[in-house]
This record gives C-alpha cells, structure tokens and sequence, in this order.
C-alpha cells in the first residue's frame, strides 16, 4: 500500500474487521436479546474472534473460524459455573446465526463466476466427489448410524465442497440447530487435520507428481487455509516455485456454494410446502421465498458485482491491495466471530456422547472422497 507495511496494512485490516463486528452488532441491537448480556456476548466473541485470527496467521494449519469454534467451547466448558447465564447464552445463539449469514454475503464478494473457468478442468472430479459425499453421508449416516438429516447435509457439504465455509453457508438454509452446526464443524476439522498433514508426505512416499498432488489436495483437503497449508508443505518437500494448483481447484469448489445452497433452499421450500396446509402452485411459489434465508440473494449479488468489478478494476491498485483483501478478511473474521459464538452452545459431554456419530461419519466421507480422488489423480491427473 505504498506508506504501509505488510504487516501494519493486515493489522489494520484486522481492526477494520473488529470495528465492522462491533457496528453490525449496534445496527441490530433492537433484535437482540436486552441488557448487559447481549454487549457483553458480543464483546467477548468479537474478542476471541480477535485472538482465534492472530493465532490462525501465526500457524497456517487450522483456521481461524475452527478456532473460534474450538475457543468458545473451551470457555464455556471450563469457566466456573454461573459465568455465563442464560441470557448470554441467548445473545450468544443469536450472534451465530446472524453473523454466519453476514459473513456469508461478504463471500461473496470475494467469488466470481470466472472462478468456475480457471479450473475447469476439474469440475467432474469435484462434481463427482459432491454426489458421492452426500451418498454415503445419507446411507451410512442417516440409515446405518441413525444420525439426524440435518447433520447428514452438513457432513456432507463440509466434505465436498470447502469445510466450515459450506457448513456456515448451509446451516440456516436448512434451519440446522447450532448443535448440529457445531458437531459436523468437529468432525471436519479432525479428519481435515489429518488431511492438511499427511498428504504431502503420503503423495511423496507414492511418487505422486506435482500434478497429481494437486488433484488430490484441491479437491479432498476441506478447508482453504488447510490446502494452501498442504501446498505449501508439499511444494518446500519438492523445492518448487510458485506452485498453485491445489488452490486453484480449491477456488472452484469454494463457488459450488451457489449450487448447494439454491439446491437445499429449494429442497426445504418444497419440504415445508408439504407440511403446509395443501398449498397450491402459487403457495409453492411464495413458500420458496418464504424458505430462502434473504442472505442467499445478497450472496448472489455479491457475486455477480465482484465478477463485475473484477473485470473492471483487476490490475488496479486500489482493487487487488485494498478492495479484495478487506472482503476476504472480514468473511472470515464474520464467520470466525459466528463459530465463537456457536461454542458456547456446546459442552463436552454432548460432544463426546451425542457428537461421536457426526465424527464418525465425517469420517466415512472424508476417506470416501480421499479415495474417489487418489484415483482420479493418480488415473488421469
């Protein structure tokens, strides 16, 4: 930025993010639970949102949104009985979902529609790895493992298409409690990890070339940060320069987005039709508004103004230093802050009792789709 570092212009990004939280949480005060509770829930988790990004860009293996996830539930477990009452808890369920729903229309603004182009090439594979996620998510989860069908979408969508950025997406297309949100988040991350740190040795001790590699990690590691942490892993092994190809299919999937969440929103309008009185046509029509969560055309229009913009401005200073990188900072700082929020509904006991079945199953389509894509690459990468 000419008079500002790297370093101090990301700093003050960060805190451009923070300020942004803060006036979101003030413009939507009247629909917010009252009293010191609700500011005191936003404080803390626009706090630890905070802390959850500088640790995530200390460390490039986990992700600030998880950790948000992962800090709130330590919190809330550990923290002296009474800390947090219920009405915290309250203002705390609320800023989930709203703060999901912003970070989502700030995504937006961070995709393309050429996006889908860079890496077409890919698209089968990755078009592929979406229907075989959700096949055994619905078969094994939901017949064999009795897990709920909310869970099952969100396991699913994690999994094929871009990890807790899908799952926050999702969640309030389908009306997912935070519980389910918060458990398919723990079952991505885990298998996630294992992904982010083992496949560059795994591809080494196989032989894989750089062009298989990348098949593999763009379209079986879940979450963006973990990619470009196995990328970078695999390209310091390989002693290679500017090799990018794991991000670029994982671009591509990051837009799949748009199909998953027009796909369930149409689902769930059609599911609430049906337990509706008989609606006709036209009640089929206004339900499927009524169902769509307003920040799904928003999202949209993002999209479509950034794929503008982009053809406008790309190559100028203002848009590649300052335009892009604040969106994509505040996206995920939105998300972040959500997850923190998400946390505080979440206490051990449920995690390892109710939450062993999502793990388990996030396990299932992590190694199904690690599978179908060691095949694809080593095949015809």
């Amino acid at each position: 930025m000419g008079f500002l570092t790297s370093d101090a212009f990301s700093w003050l990004l960060l805190a451009v993010c923070a300020a942004a939280a803060l006036l979101y949480a003030l413009i939507r005060r009247r629909e917010m639970p009252e009293g010191r509770a609700s500011r005191a829930a936003v404080l803390v988790c626009v706090a630890m949102a905070l802390a959850a990004t500088v640790i995530g860009r200390v460390q490039r293996y986990v992700g600030a949104p998880m950790l948000g996830l992962i800090m709130g539930m330590l919190l809330v477990n550990l923290a002296p009985a009474g800390w947090f009452s219920s009405d915290y808890r309250r203002a705390s369920a609320f800023m989930g979902k709203t703060y999901l729903s912003f970070g989502i229309v700030l995504l937006g603004a961070t995709l393309s529609f050429e996006d889908l182009f860079n890496a077409v090439y890919a698209l089968p594979l990755i078009v592929f790895n979406m229907l075989l996620s959700f096949g055994v998510a619905y078969l094994v989860g939901g017949r064999l493992m009795g897990v709920s069908g909310n869970v099952c979408t969100l396991v699913g969508s994690g999994t094929c298409v871009c990890g807790g950025t899908a799952i926050a997406a999702i969640s309030p297309v389908i009306g997912a409690e935070e519980e389910d949100t918060a458990y398919a988040m723990t079952a991505i991350f885990l298998f996630d990890m294992l992904a982010c740190l083992g496949y560059p040795y795994f591809a080494m001790l196989i032989g894989m070339s750089s062009e298989q590699f990348g098949f593999l990690a763009g379209s079986a590691v879940n979450d963006t940060s973990s990619v470009v942490a196995a990328q970078e892993t695999y390209a310091a092994l390989n002693g290679l320069q500017d090799y990018a190809l794991p991000t670029t299919i994982k671009v591509v999937r990051t837009t799949m987005i748009i199909v998953l969440t027009l796909i369930f929103s149409t689902l769930t309008a059609r599911k609430r039709a049906r337990e509706g009185a008989g609606a006709g046509e036209t009640g089929r029509r206004v339900s499927f508004w009524a169902s769509l969560p307003k920040f799904i055309p928003v999202f949209l229009i993002m999209i479509v103004a950034n794929t503008a913009l982009g053809g406008l401005a790309s190559g100028t200073p203002v848009y590649e230093l300052a335009v892009q990188p604040l969106f994509t900072n505040a996206y995920k700082f939105m998300v972040t802050v959500a997850l923190t929020a998400i946390g505080f509904k979440i206490s051990f006991r449920e995690l390892f009792t109710s939450g062993l079945r999502p793990i388990a199953l996030g396990g299932c389509t992590w190694f199904a789709v690690f599978l179908s894509s060691l095949a694809f690459s080593l095949a015809f990468a």
